[in-house]
């Protein structure tokens, strides 16, 4: 290996991957590449497809095209681009040398047979060929398109070289074979490391995998730019494979005049095709050159004809029996035609040829290589004649006269005897191979809904001897009349019932302190209200109505008043007199009061905050006497402010005084509505706006005025006027000043503000009881919809119930908290609250017991799927609250989503910012809740209430911190800093082909800019029209007039967008110059006023995202613009970005204090000041504290007290802490918390042993967020931030979805395949909160310019949906139904659930596959005796039900359980402790947390996996378990290949001819016309068609036997819609899948080192707790499962939904310690804890040695024949073996024995867990 290509392979396999959804979590609606070569080669690379027997071309087409239109289907947007230095790499792996050229010619024909009919289908997936990925046009084609990233093969094969079969096959040598793939592997990456070095990622084309509706594929993330030096010369590993003196005189032979002529001779037989051209053109080359066989020329010719004239269901062939040297003469004349095909077909002039002929383009059916073959092997003596119709004999013969010129018409036959006609598909009359029968079932809920599907049933069926053992177990265990003895059932005593009380009352003090924290639209601090149940509901009536409701409401409410005026006004006259000014006078001279002391400020900008403050905080009934006069004050601050600004001609300072000007013009505009206005102030202020050149504002009639308590400072004369017109200077500077309401007015309904008409809109349909599905954008005014539902119901009664479903937990105890906030309410009797949290970590209140349930989705799927629930609490539910609806598109919990939405059970309220196809998911919507009785109303509003605005942040070179910068005053945005370019959002429309996305907003500036850049670059024939002229709007102007002018510039946009010709490339270069042209600084100083510290610059890597973050911050600090939170979606670089920044404080903190005159001399005086204290107050100082004691100056006098006390305040060092964060070297503001509330925070986390390094962080105002951290630190992260304590959070996505955590800025650290335009609109939303900011800044930190155009242009992903009617889900209804005695409503959800359509798949058709599939679904689980014939849940259902989230790995778990593989493995868990608990992970890690193995190089292997303590490819499955886990595939694959068979029968009638892309037809009918004219001989063997399988994947001799589930699903015919990851199955490694799977499960039980996990399996640090938990949580299932199904006292009766990880359940007992410690007391955890480590496996031993003990235990009362009645029930079939009874001994021991090793394996498995991670 040389040094280059050792450099590149150790490069490519140290970069960062990740799994995703290709579309949901990474592509969206973008556009990327996907690599032709990559693609043909995991085509090629199917073993079904033949290419060495024969030759099935149209095989290789139709697999290409069903691969990329499951694509399409997915909603991908791709173009496909091959290179030519790529040709041979489509070759698979161990190809016969003389098959080579096949794979060749098979790329060359596709290639043209895309370029030619693919646009015709599909017109957007466009077609490119490069000479290399370095090709310049190839570049050009980047930059052009826009493409987002590339879709390759990385090389990889997954199946070692020791391993495969096929080189034994072929007799290929090893060696030859590593060559061979070594290339390929450094071909393949030179190319991605040629593309990531440009900035593109790369997802891998083999890895990939369709599941449901998504893809899911391995994103390799690399380095822009990357500082490893490797040789990007791909044509040095090219193959040069010498081809012979054929090539060299190729290319006088194939020449344009020569394929023109044979073109002409064929036009004269009257018909031509592409197919003949090439095949004649070809044959002629031969012949010129002496290698061609008349035999063979003709076999083949013949077998043009029948490819043309032949339905394509009658080529299945089998392979004939041929002798060696024919097999030879035919491969050597194959090899040679298909070589010189290939070589035409990369002929220049080979497409004007066809295209000016007009000739179609066939040859995608060239070459059937078992047709071929069959021809040529009944090849002998006979006349043509005998073979062929008189038409096509003579066509035959005109072929032959051209392809040779020695041809003579044979006198003998050409083919043996034939006289038969051909066959056509119903000709055949195959016979169907042994289709299963069905088992029987009838349930009188589904039976009419499965009335259509008819089927054979089956009388019986055998179950095998060992599972009959085994569910004789099941018997004695579940099903035979035991009973738990009473004396072992575990009932809390009142001690644990008060623990448990203690344990919910610490949550809520914890849900109290964090709903502190939450502010309400004003700002303020909620206040809980108290609600009473109204008598009656109120009927919801028209908007109109309401409104006019509303507006007279209004009306009568000011005639009161004005009719009480006089009134009043006498009282206050009365009370003026007889108190001498009273209330009015005292308000005033409170106001004197105050505003001497603002006058005293220094401080201009400190005296307008104080003095808003107090206007702000000012009671409403002195507000009212002194607003006028206060906000007159604030404007004469700020006119003093501008004035001198103006003076002190500065340039840095114009941002200033333009944000100084428009604050000024936003007070003044406020101004007429205050109370108590003046003729003196109103006066005034006219004079200042005439002054400042701006628009004047209108004023009521103000009669009465008085004198001004202060002398304002006006000075009009010295104040310089706007220089610019007023229209202009509103639309540049005062947008975000602007009055925003649209359509607002008061409505009685709500309470803290007007609301728009839209929002007025939502309260009409909620009151009318109508479900609604709201999309508006964040800051929009969303939040106080679910508020309004919660409080209705809570009105309503007090039994009714709402739930809030969110998609995080995050969201989930922030909308708990804020109910909590908001409302409280008593109830007549206990055990009932208010509001509940449920998730699968805590709970907080009896979430059965509450009326506002707010949870996660699989949460309230478990409730709505419970027994229990069905006859009390889901019938009460009135409205569910879907927040964050877009989730559903998720592919992980999407699909809960989708059943929750058909299961809902009353109208819902659907909530989302982010959807891509409103309109299309509302139509989904609109008919599943019409099929339950519920309208839904769609209401959408486009518009955010603050404003975002965009920068790209560039480093400088440079940078010294010396401490924070002081803030600006008045300035909103980071316009004018250095180093942070403005991104104007139409200049991010590089990409026409996106169009402009509904969400593109434009503030007022933004579309001034656009206006004045569109007249400067306007023609006579694109002309800007004079109606969009800014001086036609309003004098002031208001957001609604903006948004009317933004509404029609668009459209001319547009218009412009369209036309090529147009002006638009130029205005968007001219728009995008700030963002491109803008340099980064040379040098940054972060304090530029003088100071005696010397710091040294340090050089910035403007790459390096952590180094540069502290210097963003501080150009935050400058303009006043933190709050910040900083996005990064890998969780380890959060912490490391957090732990820079810490370091930079910290350091320029020490060298402050090293070298800072000030701070030696300050610490000077507080070592004195301690000295004296010390001195005057020696017993305080040194006597210890009394116990019991608060305070210990037992002899000090009060009065002394109180002169100590006054002593201190008086005193600066009374509150100095010299080991505190000091003033500048932090980023938190003190003044927003509480000493004692920090002190208690910090004494909390202390207490959870967090890292250091995590407190000391939010003690300098920083804080991480991300599901990795502590859920108590997290919340502190979070209130500390609201509180404004904390201003810089780095935070992953966890932050993005609906959190209320209002900032002014968010930063987005760094790229990621997480940061999509979906998410990014999520995240970006967090800035400028409703209520909070005016303006809110996104900025864009080392993120190129591509990618932020592409954030900013992208539209939002479409949602899509799930097959939702799953395997488990079926059971669990069956559970439910069962269970619950049929209740009412266990009926309605199922008759919902399989009545509505799916947001997949809708249409009567795909009803019809989806009742198929619950059919077979339903065979399935009789079939693996989950389910008797009645729809009772049988023997395991209830453990396969609970890990219902690990589907389909539940139901291979159950085959195991069933067959006794456990039984078996377990028998020895007293013997071989060690081995047993080994191997039971080996299988568990094979059936849960599969991971496929990314790297399977052998260099990896050398240097990483060998290298390491982890083995990294699981060992297989032992035997014995692979045997069990074979057969249940096997009848899972026989069950769902009846489904398919059955479908077709009934449903499908239409033949499966027609290519899937492009949708061409192929062969001729079973009908046609011409059929007659042609006989083939019977001999030719064509066998039965296939039914269930695509007649393209039968050309390579494929029948309807399938060999897995895998091939079923992949090759199954059109017209049937069959996922593979909905069937239960488990591809078993290395049987049925030769990629093996990540040992990262079973590496870690074996060493627990996450590093070796990180370094050799690839699996990321910051994933690997939440993988560990997840596999804790399945062992923790399966241990209480087993455990409830066999009653062991202790560890019996948990609730399943309680069930947590390991790491869940360490967090806490984490709680428990501190509840103890906080004086709460200890608790019972809702945890169940595992007793088996310690008591059950002793007590279950010791049981076992004598049927007395047991029986001691266990109360046996059922006669043998009762118990024998109920074990056959159990496995509802015959069995096939007797062996004989089992003892009750025996039988206990057997799940006893499971039972036992799976509670060690999860007690050894969370041991070295919570260990790791202590």
């Amino acid at each position: 290996m040389d040094a280059d290509s050792s450099t590149l392979l150790d490069w490519y396999g140290k970069l960062p991957a990740r799994r995703v959804d290709l579309v949901g979590d990474y592509a969206g609606q973008e556009l990327f590449i996907v690599e032709g070569d990559g693609l043909l080669l995991r085509c090629f690379d199917d073993p079904k497809l033949d290419f060495t027997d024969g030759f099935q071309l149209l095989h290789a087409v139709y697999a290409v095209e069903h691969f990329l239109q499951a694509l399409l289907q997915r909603k991908c947007v791709f173009h496909l681009v091959f290179f030519r230095t790529h040709k041979e790499l489509c070759i698979p792996r161990a190809t016969p040398s003389q098959s080579r050229n096949k794979y060749l010619l098979a790329r060359a024909i596709i290639l043209r047979h895309l370029e030619v009919h693919l646009h015709l289908s599909h017109p957007t997936v466009k077609i490119y060929t490069f000479d290399s990925v370095l090709d310049p046009a190839f570049q050009n084609y980047l930059n052009a398109s826009g493409a987002y990233f590339i879709m390759t093969h990385d090389g990889a094969n997954p199946l070692p070289l020791s391993k495969d079969s096929q080189l034994k096959h072929h007799n290929l040598h090893v060696q030859s074979i590593e060559s061979e793939e070594h290339r390929r592997r450094v071909m393949f990456r030179t190319s991605i490391f040629a593309v990531i070095d440009q900035g593109y990622n790369i997802a891998l084309i083999d890895g990939l995998e369709l599941m449901d509706t998504k893809i899911m594929i391995t994103v390799v993330e690399g380095i822009r730019k990357s500082k490893v030096a490797v040789a990007l010369d791909e044509t040095a590993y090219a193959s040069n494979i010498d081809d012979g003196d054929i090539d060299r005189r190729l290319e006088e032979e194939i020449s344009e005049s020569s394929v023109r002529m044979v073109l002409q001779e064929i036009s004269k037989l009257g018909s031509s095709s592409e197919r003949l051209l090439l095949t004649l053109m070809a044959l002629k080359v031969m012949e010129h050159h002496s290698v061609m066989d008349i035999r063979l020329m003709t076999a083949f010719l013949i077998q043009i004809l029948v490819i043309a004239h032949t339905p394509l269901t009658s080529r299945r062939l089998e392979m004939p029996a041929i002798d060696r040297e024919r097999r030879r003469e035919l491969d050597e004349f194959l090899a040679t035609f298909v070589h010189i095909s290939e070589r035409i077909l990369q002929r220049r002039f080979w497409d004007n040829i066809c295209t000016q002929a007009s000739l179609q383009c066939d040859i995608n059916d060239m070459i059937d290589g078992r047709l071929l073959m069959t021809i040529w092997s009944k090849l002998g003596e006979g006349s043509a004649s005998q073979f062929l119709g008189s038409r096509l004999q003579t066509e035959l013969q005109g072929l032959i006269g051209i392809a040779t010129s020695k041809f003579e018409t044979p006198n003998k036959p050409v083919l043996g005897e034939c006289t038969s006609k051909l066959l056509s598909a119903t000709e055949l009359s195959p016979s169907p191979p042994n289709q299963m029968t069905i088992l029987p079932f009838s349930h009188f809920v589904f039976d009419k809904h499965l009335q259509p599907i008819n089927i054979t049933i089956q009388a019986s069926r055998n179950v095998s001897g060992r599972s009959a053992k085994v569910f004789q177990e099941v018997s004695h265990w579940h099903n035979a009349k035991r009973r738990l003895d009473p004396k072992a059932i575990h009932v809390l005593s009142d001690r644990d019932k008060m623990r448990a009380m203690r344990r919910n009352q610490f949550f809520m003090a914890e849900m109290a302190s964090y709903a502190a924290s939450l502010t309400g639209v004003t700002g303020k601090i909620l206040e809980p209200e108290l609600i009473t149940v109204s008598e009656a509901v109120k009927p919801a009536r028209d908007t109109v109505d309401r409104t006019k409701e509303n507006n007279d409401t209004t009306k009568q409410r000011k005639g009161q008043a004005s009719k009480g005026a006089t009134n009043a006004k006498a009282i206050i006259a009365a009370n003026v007199a007889a108190k001498g000014g009273g209330v009015a006078d005292k308000a005033m001279a409170a106001w004197k009061t105050v505003r001497a002391n603002f006058d005293a400020e220094r401080s201009l900008q400190s005296r307008y905050r104080k003095t808003k403050a107090y206007l702000r905080d000012c009671p409403s009934e002195k507000r009212d006497i002194v607003q006028a006069e206060v906000e007159y004050y604030i404007i004469c601050t700020l006119l003093k402010m501008y004035r001198i600004l103006c003076k002190s001609n500065d340039n840095t300072n114009q941002h200033q005084i333009n944000g100084v000007t428009a604050l000024t013009f936003s007070t003044i505009r406020g101004l007429p509505v205050a109370k108590g206005l003046t003729k003196t102030i109103v006066n005034q202020v006219k004079s200042i706006l005439q002054a400042l050149n701006l628009p004047s504002v209108e004023f009521p009639a103000v009669e009465n005025d008085g004198k001004l308590s202060f002398e304002p400072d006006l000075r009009l004369s010295e104040i310089p006027p706007v220089a610019t017109t007023y229209h202009e200077f509103q639309l540049i500077h005062c947008g975000p000043y602007m009055d925003r309401n649209l359509d607002s007015m008061p409505d009685a309904r709500v309470k803290t503000f007007n609301p728009d008409g839209w929002q007025r809109k939502v309260l009409d349909e909620l009151d009318a009881g109508r479900s609604i599905f709201v999309v508006a954008p964040t800051s929009a005014g969303k939040t106080f919809i679910s508020f309004y539902a919660m409080e209705k119901i809570l009105r309503r009664s007090d039994d009714s119930i709402l739930v809030y479903v969110a998609p995080t937990k995050a969201l989930v105890n922030q909308i708990g908290a804020e109910v909590q906030a908001r409302f409280k309410k008593t109830y007549p009797h206990a055990g009932r609250s208010v509001w509940a949290i449920h998730t699968r970590d805590y709970r907080i209140n009896n979430p059965s017991g509450c009326q506002i349930l707010v949870t996660v989705p699989h949460i309230l799927q478990i409730m709505l799927l419970s027994s229990s629930n069905a006859k009390s609490w889901s019938r009460k539910v009135r409205c569910i609250i879907f927040d964050e609806i877009h989730s559903i598109g998720q592919a992980d919990d999407g699909v809960v989503w989708e059943q929750l939405l058909l299961l809902a059970p009353c109208p819902i309220i659907a909530l989302s910012a982010t959807v891509g196809n409103p309109e299309q998911f509302n139509s989904w919507l609109t008919s599943t809740q019409r099929s339950s009785g519920f309208d839904v109303t769609m209401i959408t509003h486009q518009h955010r209430y603050s404003d975002l605005r965009k920068f790209i942040y560039k480093p400088p070179s440079r940078f010294s911190f010396s401490g924070l910068p002081e803030p600006s005053f008045g300035t909103l945005g980071l316009d004018g800093l250095e180093g942070l370019a403005f991104v104007h959002p139409v200049a991010s429309l590089v990409n026409k082909s996106r169009g402009i996305p509904q969400d593109l907003s434009l503030e007022a500036r933004d579309c001034f800019t656009l206006w004045q850049c569109m007249c400067r670059h306007q023609t006579k024939a694109f002309p800007v029209d004079q109606s969009l002229d800014p001086k036609h709007l309003p004098r002031v102007l208001r957001k609604a007039d903006i948004i009317e002018w933004e509404k029609q510039l668009k459209i001319l946009l547009k218009s412009w967008m369209l036309r090529e010709e147009s002006p638009f490339d130029k205005v968007i270069e001219d728009l995008g110059k700030p963002m491109n042209d803008t340099k980064a600084p040379a040098y940054y100083l972060s304090r530029t006023e003088e100071s005696t510290v010397k710091t040294e610059a340090i050089e910035m890597d403007a790459d390096d995202l952590y180094c540069t973050t502290l210097p963003l911050l501080c150009k935050l600090q400058e303009r006043d613009a933190l709050p910040a939170i900083l996005f990064n979606y890998d969780r380890g670089k959060c912490e490391r970005i957090c732990k820079t920044i810490m370091k930079q404080l910290e350091d320029a903190e020490k060298n402050m204090k090293e070298s800072s005159p000030a701070w030696k001399s300050k610490i000077r005086g507080y070592e004195q000041y301690l000295a004296n204290k010390s001195k005057h107050n020696p017993k305080k100082m040194v006597a210890p504290k009394k116990k019991g004691k608060v305070n210990d100056d037992e002899g000090t006098s009060k009065a002394d007290k109180m002169q100590d006390a006054a002593s201190e305040e008086a005193n600066p060092y009374a509150n100095f802490n010299p080991d505190a964060p000091v003033e500048g070297f932090h980023f938190a503001n003190i003044a927003k918390a509480e000493a004692a509330e920090l002190a208690a925070i910090h004494k909390e986390l202390k207490r959870r042993e967090l890292e250091p390094w995590l407190m000391e962080s939010l003690t300098r105002g920083i804080g991480v967020h991300h599901a990795g951290m502590n859920r108590k630190y997290r919340q502190a992260v979070e209130m500390l931030f609201r509180k404004g304590f904390l201003r810089v959070v780095i935070a992953t996505g966890t932050l993005a979805l609906g959190i209320n955590m209002p900032c002014a800025t968010v930063i987005f650290s760094g790229d990621s395949v997480f940061l999509t335009a979906l998410n990014f609109r999520q995240a970006a939303g967090r800035a400028g909160r409703r209520g909070f900011d005016l303006l809110g800044n996104v900025v864009f930190q080392n993120l190129s310019t591509a990618k932020v155009c592409r954030l900013l242009s992208s539209r939002l992903p479409d949602m899509t949906g799930h097959f939702p009617i799953t395997t488990t889900l079926i059971l669990r209804l069956f559970t439910l139904l069962h269970e619950s005695g049929n209740t009412r409503y266990a009926v309605d959800a199922i008759n919902s659930l399989l009545s509505q359509p799916r947001l997949y798949l809708d249409g009567p058709a795909f009803k019809d596959q989806v009742l198929h599939h619950l059919r077979f679904s339903i065979e399935y689980l009789r079939r693996h005796d989950l389910l008797s014939a009645e729809g009772v849940p049988l023997n395991f259902a209830g453990l396969t039900s609970h890990l219902y989230y690990t589907e389909n790995s539940s139901f291979s778990l159950n085959a195991l359980l069933k067959e006794g593989y456990f039984h078996d493995l377990c028998s020895e868990i007293d013997t071989a402790e060690s081995r047993v608990l080994r191997t039971l992970m080996i299988v568990m890690a094979h059936l849960f947390g599969r991971h496929p193995c990314r790297h399977s190089d052998q260099e990896y292997i050398e240097n990483i996996v060998k290298r390491s303590p982890s083995v990294v490819f699981l060992p297989q499955l032992p035997a014995s378990a692979a045997k069990i886990l074979q057969d249940h595939n096997d009848q899972t694959l026989q069950i769902f290949t009846t489904y398919v068979r059955t479908f077709v029968d009934q449903h499908i009638n239409s033949p499966d001819d027609k290519l899937p892309l492009t949708g061409l037809s192929v062969g001729v009918s079973n009908n046609a016309n011409n059929a007659s004219d042609i006989s083939v001989p019977a001999s030719l063997n064509s066998l039965p068609p296939t039914r269930v399988r695509s007649p393209f994947v039968a050309l390579s001799g494929h029948s309807d036997t399938f060999t897995s589930i895998p091939d079923l699903c992949r090759t199954v015919r059109s017209g049937v819609f069959l996922e593979e990851n909905v069937i239960p199955h488990l591809d078993i490694y290395p049987q049925e899948t030769s990629t093996p799977l990540n040992a990262y499960l079973y590496d870690f039980y074996m060493h627990g080192d996450v590093e070796a996990l990180e370094a050799a399996n690839g699996v990321r640090k910051s994933d690997v707790w939440f993988l560990l938990n997840d596999f804790s949580l399945v062992l923790a299932t399966i241990q209480t499962s087993l455990a409830n199904f066999m009653k062991i006292p202790e560890a019996s009766g948990g609730d399943m939904e309680d069930l947590v990880g390991g790491g869940d359940e360490g967090n806490n007992r984490d709680d428990e310690a501190l509840m103890v410690d906080s004086g709460y007391g200890s608790a019972a955890s809702s945890v169940v804890d595992s007793p088996i480590a310690t008591s059950i496996p002793n007590r279950s031993t010791a049981g076992l040695k004598s049927k007395k003990k047991v029986e001691d235990s266990w109360e046996v009362a059922a006669d043998a024949d009762a118990q024998k009645e109920e074990e056959e029930e159990a496995w509802d079939g015959d069995s096939s073996e007797d062996e004989g009874p089992q003892t009750v001994a025996e039988m206990e021991q057997g799940f006893l024995r499971i039972y036992k090793s799976f509670s060690k394996l999860k007690t050894e498995f969370d041991e070295k867990f919570r260990a790791m991670f202590a």
